[in-house]
């Protein structure tokens, strides 16, 4: 008997676990639809390039100075 009742309480503690996680995730679920987002502010949150290369203009390669 007292097995009966240990099994029936961890049953009951885990559906009790399971609902409240389930209504945490619902609320957080509502609050990111309701969220509105946007681009990012240019330069905010981009790190530069510590070597910039530069393209050459003509794809042939640099012409040689005779």
């Amino acid at each position: 008997m007292e097995a009966i009742i240990l099994i029936g309480a961890i049953v009951l503690v885990t559906l009790m676990g399971m609902r409240l996680i389930h209504r945490i995730n619902a609320r957080h679920d509502a609050r990111i639809a309701s969220h509105t987002f946007s681009d990012a502010m240019p330069g905010v949150g981009r790190r530069s390039r510590k070597h910039h290369r530069r393209v050459p203009e003509d794809p042939s390669g640099p012409a040689d100075p005779d």
